[in-house]
């Protein structure tokens, strides 16, 4: 229900957009990440003053954002699931993906740290030792980049996490902080939401820093050879700037008190 009422929502706000070349509207689905760190807004500004196009943003999980993209109910997607984003372009409905940033996943909890999980070196070691505790654990549970990751890091550490502890809050990363905050609880995010949040909650990085905590993003244009109404064109111009050395250099220059947050996944 709630994804067909995120689509009929956006169709809606969409209405008004054109055909494939007519339109000044440029339809981005992209993920919670992007948009509770504050990057959307230093990022799109001047390719949008440049181009003249209105960049039309929904945040959703990466699952969701995919799904609008098999519907054609969006030009471009901005996602962080490798997988997810490889069968997107398999089964037809993406072309030409493209590396974009990338920053990563910390596990986040109480500064009491109950569990004992400060500064493990693997997170599937902390996770462990969240199950035996049975420490309370907020999940995204929306099919989100995060989710899928957390999903991953469970089956790597041979668990299958259920019970009163375990939370699925069905809810974006930013209500997933205060979630844990309140119950004094834990959660895995990525570090541009947490520091785009941390002075609203109390909680701190207790895991941090291992290589499968990478969290890549990649940008697809939606195939118009499956959906000929898309703005192929102009999903093509946010691509090459979002590619470009002006894109790129945008990227590693946002900050938040003074902290990288993304990091440009090409050198120029």
């Amino acid at each position: 229900m709630a994804a067909l009422l995120l689509a009929s929502l956006w169709a809606g706000l969409c209405s008004g957009c054109g055909g494939a070349e007519g339109s000044q509207r440029l339809r981005l689905t992209t993920t919670t990440s992007t948009a509770n760190s504050g990057l959307l807004g230093h990022l799109l500004s001047p390719f949008e003053e440049e181009t003249g196009i209105e960049v039309v943003v929904v945040a959703v999980g990466t699952g969701q954002a995919l799904a609008l993209g098999e519907r054609g109910d969006a030009d471009i997607v901005l996602v962080h699931a490798r997988e997810r984003e490889d069968a997107f372009v398999a089964a037809g409905f993406g072309i030409d993906r493209r590396d974009v940033m990338w920053n990563d996943f910390v596990i986040v909890g109480p500064s009491s740290d109950p569990a004992g999980i400060r500064g493990e070196s693997n997170p599937t070691s902390a996770l462990k030792r969240l199950h035996a505790a049975e420490a309370l654990f907020v999940s995204r549970g929306d099919d989100s980049g995060t989710h899928i990751r957390e999903l991953g890091l469970w089956k790597t550490a041979g668990l299958d996490p259920a019970g009163n502890w375990y939370w699925k809050a069905g809810q974006g990363m930013g209500r997933c902080l205060v979630m844990a905050d309140e119950k004094r609880g834990y959660t895995l995010t990525d570090r541009g939401t947490f520091l785009a949040f941390h002075e609203g909650v109390d909680l701190e990085i207790l895991v941090e820093g291992h290589a499968s905590m990478r969290n890549p993003y990649g940008a697809i244009r939606v195939n118009p050879d499956q959906h000929p109404q898309v703005n192929a064109s102009q999903a093509l111009k946010l691509l090459d700037y979002l590619t470009s050395s002006e894109g790129q250099k945008r990227i590693g220059t946002f900050r938040v008190d003074g902290e990288m947050l993304f990091h440009p996944a090409i050198e120029y």
